[in-house]
């Protein structure tokens, strides 16, 4: 693990930014961004839509590694270049901004109040091209549902099970037990889930660590203990479908847990805007979550 890279997550002020949606995501952030479903034909300049949007926010002046720590890439924003460099590497070498890869294939149906994540038959390949290529860590995403201690207890159990497959590939994992906004006892499934995420971290030897990215919770600091634990590298939030100025007003109540935004990240960028005016909006984006990563 590139140890300039690793103390920049451990330490640094700033946030990390999700640009990963995938082909299921995709539609809809483009949607956002000014581009309808009508504007393209196909898979394949649907992602070509995409990845010019990513190349014009993570090129964009406003995005630097004096803000923004690390960013979350799709397979095939890995896969590309961005301004004549493989993504991964002009991220580090052009911006100082660490590379992760979201390595999930999506979810499989709702079982326990709890989604799990489709099989990775691949991943041990897709892990080592990801090293290749120069990215330091990874993402995967599950999601809760309903305050269910046997779902839970599944998720939890699968990202670590994959978490440790990812750390002896000589990547650092982030596991994203999603707990969904709309759930019906969302407190009391943040609690099952600190309980299960302690026991699995109580297990992990002293040299491995991972970092967690996990819903704003509903009680302010909740989460405090996995922040203060010495195997968790950091903290980071997903937006979750809050507005951005949501998630940043309840993000900065939660000490030590930085942000982690896709959707909010975002917001108010389009297609049709003028560069200046999209380096101005997205310049401000990141102010508003810099300052609510930084308390």
């Amino acid at each position: 693990m590139h140890p300039q890279q690793l103390e920049k997550i451990r330490s640094a002020k700033g946030f990390i930014a999700a640009l990963d949606q995938s082909g299921g995501s995709t539609p809809k952030a483009l949607s956002l961004y000014g581009i309808a479903s009508d504007a393209y034909a196909g898979e394949q300049q649907m992602f070509d839509l995409v990845h010019e949007m990513r190349t014009r926010i993570i090129t964009s002046p406003a995005f630097g590694g004096d803000r923004i720590l690390g960013v979350i890439l799709f397979e095939q924003t890995m896969e590309r270049e961005i301004a004549g460099r493989g993504s991964a590497d002009y991220l580090w070498a052009t911006k100082r901004i660490v590379p992760f890869l979201k390595v999930d294939r999506g979810l499989a149906d709702e079982a326990n109040g709890a989604q799990m994540m489709k099989a990775m038959p691949d991943l041990d390949a897709l892990l080592a091209r990801a090293k290749g290529k120069g990215v330091f860590g990874t993402k995967m995403r599950s999601v809760v549902k309903h305050a269910d201690a046997r779902g839970i207890a599944d998720v939890v159990g699968q990202q670590f099970t994959i978490g440790r497959q990812i750390l002896a590939a000589g990547l650092m994992p982030i596991l994203e037990p999603e707990v969904d906004i709309h759930a019906p006892d969302k407190a009391g499934a943040e609690r099952l889930l600190k309980e299960a995420l302690l026991r699995h971290l109580d297990k992990l030897v002293p040299q491995q660590q991972v970092m967690l990215k996990l819903t704003i919770p509903s009680v302010d600091d909740f989460y405090a203990d996995l922040v203060a634990h010495p195997n968790v590298l950091r903290v980071v939030a997903l937006s979750g479908g809050y507005s951005r100025e949501q998630a940043n007003t309840l993000l900065a109540r939660n000490h030590g847990v930085i942000a982690s935004f896709s959707r909010a990240l975002t917001e108010g960028l389009s297609a049709q805007q003028s560069d200046e005016e999209f380096n101005r909006t997205l310049d401000a984006a990141i102010a508003g979550i810099y300052e609510a990563s930084a308390t």
